[in-house]
C-alpha cells in the first residue's frame, strides 16, 4: 500500500511538470563562446524574455557563435541566433561559408556593434596586418564570426590564406596562446571591452594592430556591411591612443517561420527593458527600435515589423520579407 502511494505521488508530480510543459515555449539562444559578449549578453535577453513574456522559458546556448548560428536556426535546433551582420547577409543570401544554400532566417533585432581587433604582445616586431605572413596566428575558432570577418578582411587586403599559420581558437584560447607565445597575432571581431583581451592586457602589454586609411578603404569596398571605425583609447590596459579599425554590426536572428505575435512580444520585451541589459554590458545601449531599421543587413520578421510601426519607427521596403 505504501509502495502504491508512493508510485501516485511520482505520477502526480510528473502530471504537473507535464501540464507545465505544455504551456511553456522553450527558446534557444545561439550565442558564443564565453569569452565574448555574445554570452552574458545572450544570458541577459534570456532573463528578459522568461520575466517578461508569458509563456516563455528561454536559455543562452555556447555554440561556435555567428557562422554555427546561422546553421542552428536553420535547421531549427535553436529559436534566437547572435550573429555579426556579414555573416547573417551571406547565410540569407546563400553565399561564402554558406555554399550557395539559402538559409531560413529573417532579422529581429540589432545588438550593438563590433569592432575588429588584431591583438599582439607589445614587444612583438609585427606592426601591419599585412606582415602575417608566415606567423603563426588564431582567426577565431571555426564557425565563428571572427573567423568568417578576419578571413575576408584578409583577403580584401591580398593576404593569401595559406601565407600563415591558423590556429583558429576561441577567445580566451587565443589570449592564453598570445600569452604562452605560441601564437604572434590574435583576431577578436567583438564588442570593445571584450573580458579575454582585458584579461590578457592585465598580465601583458599588449598591442593593437591600426588600419591604414588606404587597408580600411579596401576592405570596406569589399563588403557592404563593413564600416572604418576606431576602437577608443582606454578601453584596454596600456592602449591609450584611438586605433583605427574595422567594424560592424550584430544582428539577432530568428527562424523565418516563428509565429509573427511571439517574436511581437519577444522584441517588444527586449526593448523595453534594455536597461537591464545595459548593466550586463553597456553595448546593449545600441539595441534600439531605430538601429533595426538603420543596420539591419537581411529582411525583419513581420513580428518585428508590427513592432516598429505600432512605435511610428518606418521601415523600409528594402527589409520587407
Amino acid at each position: 500500500m505504501k509502495r502504491f502511494s508512493v508510485i501516485l505521488a511520482i505520477a502526480a508530480v510528473l502530471l504537473v511538470g507535464a501540464s507545465v510543459a505544455v504551456g511553456t515555449t522553450f527558446i534557444g539562444i545561439g550565442t558564443g563562446g564565453t569569452g565574448g559578449i555574445y554570452y552574458p549578453y545572450g544570458g541577459g535577453v534570456a532573463e528578459i524574455w522568461s520575466k517578461y513574456v508569458k509563456g516563455v522559458k528561454a536559455v543562452a546556448e555556447v555554440t561556435g557563435a555567428s557562422v554555427e548560428n546561422v546553421k542552428l536556426a536553420d535547421k531549427g535546433e535553436t529559436v534566437i541566433g547572435e550573429v555579426m551582420g556579414d555573416v547573417a547577409k551571406a547565410g540569407y543570401n546563400g553565399t561564402g561559408k554558406f555554399r550557395s544554400k539559402k538559409h531560413k532566417i529573417l532579422g529581429m533585432a540589432i545588438m550593438y556593434p563590433n569592432l575588429l581587433q588584431v591583438v599582439v604582445l607589445k614587444k612583438s616586431s609585427i606592426t601591419n596586418l599585412e606582415q602575417i605572413k608566415g606567423k603563426s596566428v588564431s582567426t577565431g575558432s571555426p564557425g565563428s564570426g571572427t573567423n568568417f570577418m578576419s578571413e575576408s578582411v584578409l583577403k580584401a587586403l591580398g593576404v593569401p590564406l595559406n601565407s600563415y599559420s591558423d590556429k583558429r581558437l576561441s577567445f580566451t584560447e587565443t589570449a592564453n596562446a598570445l600569452r604562452d607565445g605560441t601564437i604572434e597575432v590574435g583576431f577578436w571581431s567583438v564588442g570593445p571591452g571584450t573580458s579575454s583581451i582585458m584579461d590578457l592586457a592585465t598580465t601583458h602589454d599588449i598591442r593593437i594592430l591600426t588600419f591604414t586609411p588606404e587597408q580600411q578603404k579596401k576592405v570596406v569596398a569589399s563588403n557592404p556591411t563593413y564600416a572604418a571605425v576606431e576602437l577608443g583609447g582606454g578601453v584596454y590596459r596600456g592602449v591609450d591612443a584611438a586605433v583605427p579599425t574595422i567594424g560592424v554590426w550584430n544582428v539577432m536572428i530568428v527562424q523565418k517561420s516563428l509565429d509573427t505575435e511571439l517574436v511581437y512580444n519577444l522584441v517588444n520585451a527586449l526593448w523595453n527593458h534594455r536597461d537591464y541589459l545595459m548593466k550586463i554590458h553597456p553595448s546593449a545601449a545600441y539595441t534600439t527600435p531605430e538601429n533595426a531599421v538603420k543596420y539591419c543587413p537581411i529582411p525583419l520578421h513581420p513580428g518585428t515589423i508590427k513592432a516598429l510601426k505600432e512605435r511610428g519607427v518606418s521601415v523600409p521596403n528594402v527589409l520587407m520579407p
